[in-house]
């Protein structure tokens, strides 16, 4: 929940600052002193967590996200009151005063919530959680009644006054903000998986000359399943980013809907050190390995299946949002399903095994671990082969038929094969 609050807010922040068309140093120190509380987020996360029946916890993350709101209205309130720092399109609108009400209103939502979930965090935290809830899912909810409130009563256009920060489901989002966002969670996702190897499995000087005689080889086999999950995690990583990269290579435009489902899979990309921890304690705590496993599985799973999602949106208005040869018919489309399709598939097939062959759990996990990357190399090469023995079988179940004219069997042999790219 920590996560998704942050990304509603580094969300309304870039909306606000397509607003805000230039910067002085003041909106700069403004921007800073933004981002600084951002960053103490999580420590208040760590107290709630921590401490869950205590509302000090609560209490001070409610506060952060209120100061947060309160330096953004800052911001739109400076800007405003120096017009050449706004951007051209509300410098030249005559609705200005509309414009910042509206702005004001979408910044002081969340604020205006946490302050609730602050009071109620004093008598009552169970409806901390709801509110806090209420601020990731509110704005969406707004989009979406919004949205079917306009096309019930045949309004295809949003006001005026509302441009810059318009309710259309479908509107476009930055698309180098959204991937430069991500590629940040993967990096620090991939940084975290390090530090726990560096912190957590150098051996002590002592043990190794007492324990192992001084064979730092023998000390370091000790660690040998921990480096095991450690390399597996990693290369989920890096394979999860490398689908993410190749989907959005091929994105002309993000939507609304596709930037959630893309957060909802970053907050489980973020879950995977948690992955890689249960999977690196095999070695010590045998017993609980079949639990370890399934959450592993659980955890790659939705990582992945919010990636998949993210794709089938975009297909859904595929002439706006998608490059030729992805959509429909596209030379490249059966091959991105398969890469997107990847990872769900093998973990979920992960998981069923396990449910079935419960003693050989670990083994399944980690041959899935092996296997999925010597798949993506080879991904290519089979999905040519499937769609060339479908077009085998298809070709034998169709009757014979005299041969056409040349023309004639252009045409039915370009109906068979995908477009070239």
């Amino acid at each position: 929940m920590t996560f998704l609050i942050v990304t509603e807010a580094w969300a309304a922040h870039t909306r606000l600052f397509q607003a805000v068309g230039k910067t002085d140093d003041t909106l700069a120190l403004l921007n800073l002193a933004c981002m600084m509380t951002i960053t103490f987020l999580p420590y208040t996360f760590s107290l709630m967590v921590t401490f869950p029946d205590v509302p000090l916890g609560i209490f001070l993350f409610c506060m952060c996200v209120i100061a947060i709101g309160a330096v953004q209205a800052l911001i739109v309130g400076y800007a405003f009151h120096f017009p050449h720092l706004l951007s051209p399109q509300i410098q030249r609108s005559a609705h200005r005063a509309l414009h910042r009400q509206h702005i004001l209103g979408i910044v002081f939502r969340g604020p205006a919530l946490c302050f609730m979930a602050a009071i109620f965090s004093l008598f009552f935290f169970p409806m901390s959680y709801l509110l806090m809830a209420t601020v990731v899912f509110l704005p969406h909810v707004s989009k979406a009644t919004s949205w079917c409130r306009d096309r019930l009563m045949g309004r295809r256009e949003t006001p005026a006054h509302s441009v810059p920060f318009t309710f259309d489901l479908h509107q476009p989002l930055s698309k180098e903000r959204v991937e430069a966002f991500s590629d940040g969670v993967y990096a620090i996702v991939a940084t975290l998986l390090i530090l726990d190897i560096c912190e957590d499995n150098v051996p002590d000087p002592k043990d190794v000359r007492e324990q192992f005689h001084g064979s730092l080889v023998a000390a370091l086999s000790v660690y040998g399943p921990r480096f095991l999950a450690y390399f597996g995690s990693f290369t989920t990583v890096g394979l999860l980013w490398f689908a993410h990269h190749s989907l959005f290579l091929h994105v002309r435009r993000a939507t609304l809907p596709m930037g959630l489902l893309n957060t909802l899979s970053l907050a489980f990309v973020g879950g995977l050190p948690l992955a890689y921890q249960q999977t690196a304690a095999f070695a010590r705590q045998p017993h609980d390995e079949l639990e370890r496993v399934r959450v592993s599985c659980a955890i790659i799973f939705l990582a992945s299946i919010f990636q998949f999602a993210i794709w089938t949106t975009a297909l859904l208005q595929e002439a706006d949002t998608l490059q030729p040869s992805v959509r429909f018919g596209g030379c490249e489309h059966a091959f991105m399903f398969a890469k997107l399709a990847l990872y769900p598939c093998a973990s979920l097939l992960a998981f069923a095994s396990t449910c079935l062959l419960s003693r050989f759990s670990t083994a399944i996990f980690h041959l899935t671990q092996i296997a999925v990357p010597f798949a993506f190399l080879l991904l290519r090469l089979l999905v040519r082969l499937t769609l060339a023995g479908l077009r085998g079988l298809r070709g034998l179940a169709q009757p014979a038929e005299p041969l056409p004219s040349h023309a004639g069997e252009a045409d039915a042999q370009s109906q068979l094969l995908p477009a070239p790219c």
